[in-house]
């Protein structure tokens, strides 16, 4: 497949992640924060040397890496909180 081919199949995909993003579902802040807790618990165990007895495969860390920047990225864009307050 050409790098034509392959880019016109991706910018669909990157359009409705940008999408989804943008417009989160309750649910979606749920899982920010089990990211979240995912990421701060491998870098403890990575930091202290202690090998995790169920330690998450390395696509779901990069999953859940994905899904914090994005929401980063969403929240640096918002002017309000989650209950619509101001942030300044």
């Amino acid at each position: 497949m050409s790098l034509a081919g392959t880019a016109l199949r991706t910018v669909p995909i990157a359009a409705m992640l940008i999408v989804n993003t943008a417009s989160a579902s309750p649910g979606e802040r749920d899982k920010l924060n089990a990211c979240q807790a995912m990421v701060a618990h491998e870098a403890q165990t990575l930091q202290t040397g202690a090998t995790a007895t169920t330690a998450p495969d390395a696509a779901e860390l990069a999953r859940c890496r994905q899904i914090i920047k994005e929401w980063t990225l969403r929240d640096s864009r918002m002017s309000v909180d989650e209950q619509g307050h101001p942030l300044r």
